[in-house]
């Protein structure tokens, strides 16, 4: 006795199985394509063991005090006992680029948070906004942006402090003027979309549309620039050691390691090969991973974009 009730519908066997899957998440099909990646992956390993070498270095034995001398040892090259060597003062080389790297890092992420916040922040209210605070906002960074940055650190530095927190702020007040330019970008193509439309019409106010719903939605691109911005804050770092205005005594980065090897390369190359290697790697990892980031955060080339 039939119910009347029809059969479960069925998928054709014909028809392809990929019309069954859910279109994949930005950030889940970003990843796997970043996988593909070998050399950011390679780089992202390289990096995360680098900052656990630096971090960990005050419990690591034989690293734990770069500034314990051995006058009677001297500058001696590199051997079982101490593979990078040591320096003049009989400091072993190994412990002070492990610590050295410490603070290169430090240096690099923090004053890049400083930029991300003033950078994003600037950029989401000033695009987000529009109108004459939008042409003030812009016209602000045009005319800090034709100045020569890093004549900007200089000043602040010796008008200042040469302290290691000054140079935070000295380095990320002049990285957040692209960020800005970014981010103002982003807002100004998303400001009119449906879904922010929608929340404007349950009643969200300025600060919640700008930092719940446009913010999350310019990640991509942020992520991509910060990965690009600490290698860049790093090597301005080294530079300024070069001027004698960078991280001092008896602290010591890569850049013043470097800088410190310069003035007896020829009778001690090894004090500017290990610790210039060490910054070079760390450079190079960076600017791949950005790479990679930037590759598989580009939407255009996402399998389910139609």
């Amino acid at each position: 006795m039939s119910l009347g009730l029809s059969p479960p519908a069925t998928v054709a066997p014909g028809l392809p199985r990929v019309l069954e899957q859910r279109p994949s998440s930005l950030w889940g099909d970003a990843w796997r394509r970043l996988r593909r990646n070998r050399a950011a992956v390679a780089s992202g390993v390289l990096l995360v063991l680098i900052s656990a070498i630096a971090l960990a270095a005050p419990w690591i034995p034989g690293l734990a005090d770069p500034a314990v001398q051995n006058l009677k040892l001297g500058a001696t090259p590199p051997s079982y006992a101490h593979p990078f060597g040591t320096d003049d003062l009989g400091r072993d080389l190994l412990a002070r680029v492990a610590h050295g790297g410490r603070i290169s890092l430090m240096v690099g992420l923090v004053a890049t948070l400083v930029s991300l916040l003033i950078g994003v922040t600037w950029g989401a209210v000033s695009g987000y906004r529009g109108g004459t605070l939008d042409l003030f906002m812009m016209r602000v960074v045009d005319i800090l942006d034709s100045l020569p940055y890093i004549f900007l650190v200089i000043l602040l530095l010796v008008f200042f402090s040469r302290s290691l927190v000054m140079l935070f702020v000295a380095l990320g007040l002049v990285q957040w003027l692209t960020m800005a330019r970014i981010v103002r970008g982003q807002v100004l193509s998303l400001r009119t979309q449906t879904f922010v439309e929608a929340a404007r019409a349950l009643g969200a106010g300025d600060r919640a549309v700008i930092f719940r719903h446009i913010l999350p939605n310019t990640l991509g691109p942020v992520i991509v620039y910060t990965t690009l911005t600490v290698p860049q804050v790093i090597l301005q770092e080294a530079f300024l050691s070069f001027l004698g205005l960078g991280v001092q005594p008896p602290a010591a980065s890569w850049g013043t390691l470097v800088s410190d090897g310069a003035r007896v390369i020829a009778l001690f190359p090894w004090l500017v090969i290990f610790p210039g290697a060490a910054l070079s790697l760390t450079l190079l990892c960076f600017n791949f991973l950005g790479d990679g980031l930037r590759d598989a955060l580009d939407p255009r080339d996402r399998r389910d974009v139609a």
